[in-house]
């Protein structure tokens, strides 16, 4: 009961404060849909692909307002060692510089720079290493998509000014 009141009082505050979610209109989430996603060819370049799409909530009923292009670098290192010097566990990092250009007038709109890295055990197994390494390529474009994500809907949610 005590937290309902507490909620109620605070809900007129929060509402006067400016605070505005940053899926909420105006027109973030419908400038992020009309993005259209350009990645490079191979495994790494399909994953971010998609895994963009997906947070971007690409319409693809509509054409795209911006096309995003992605030059993605891919640098896998080995970080530990065992006994007979193979390597145990790996460390993969992606790095993504993207413009976002006007599908009109081909102008950048936006440019930045987004980077994550993963690491992952190299199992005994061929197909368990096949797989751990797979996995961290899958868990290193989700986290790069959602990174460029946030730096598009701030860029939007400020008035695609700055």
């Amino acid at each position: 009961m005590l937290a309902l009141a507490l909620l109620t009082l605070a809900a007129p505050g929060l509402s006067a404060c400016g605070f505005t979610p940053l899926y909420a209109q105006p027109g973030v989430s419908s400038g992020l849909s009309g993005i259209e996603t350009v990645a490079p060819d191979g495994r790494a370049g399909y994953l971010l692909r998609e895994a963009l799409d997906d947070a971007l909530a690409r319409d693809r009923a509509l054409p795209p307002i911006y096309r995003l292009q992605i030059d993605l670098k891919q640098v896998r290192t080995a970080r530990g060692r065992r006994v007979d010097s193979a390597a145990s566990r790996y460390e993969l990092v992606f790095q993504a510089d993207w413009k976002l250009v006007d599908a009109k007038t081909g102008g950048v709109a936006r440019e930045g720079h987004a980077e994550t890295e993963v690491s992952y055990d190299r199992g005994e197994q061929p197909y368990a290493a096949i797989s751990a390494s797979q996995d961290a390529e899958q868990r290193a474009a989700s986290e790069l998509a959602r990174k460029i994500q946030l730096q598009l809907a701030d860029w939007m949610a400020r008035g695609q000014a700055g």
